[in-house]
């Protein structure tokens, strides 16, 4: 059994950088959307984990329970940016297994 080359590591090292590179790249510009009340209140995150758009039913607003509008909000982010974490985890997964990994730990950026 020959000792692995230190070259071939060094350039898979340097191939799993550029598609994790451009992974992040490609997740940075996905969308992810979810809504709460019924669909009174949506909110829109990057892969990035950034709000990018929250959006509020009139009627709503014109209610005036403000109570109920940050409930509403926080519970419609907090779901957008969930499908966006186990969005991003998945793709990472994806690439981590496309590359012959197993490393527990790597599951995207956070």
């Amino acid at each position: 059994m020959s000792a692995p080359d230190l070259g071939d590591i060094l350039k898979q090292a340097q191939q799993m950088q550029s598609r994790m590179s451009e992974l992040q790249r490609q997740l940075a510009t996905r969308r992810f959307e979810a809504a709460s009340g019924g669909g009174m209140v949506t909110a829109v995150v990057s892969g990035e984990l950034r709000v990018l758009e929250i959006r509020i039913e009139p009627g709503l607003v014109a209610g005036g329970d403000r109570g109920m509008l940050e409930d509403l909000t926080a519970s419609a982010v907090n779901a957008a940016l969930a499908l966006a974490q186990r969005g991003v985890q998945e793709e990472f997964q994806k690439l981590q297994g496309s590359l012959g990994l197993n490393l527990p730990g790597l599951a995207g950026p956070r």
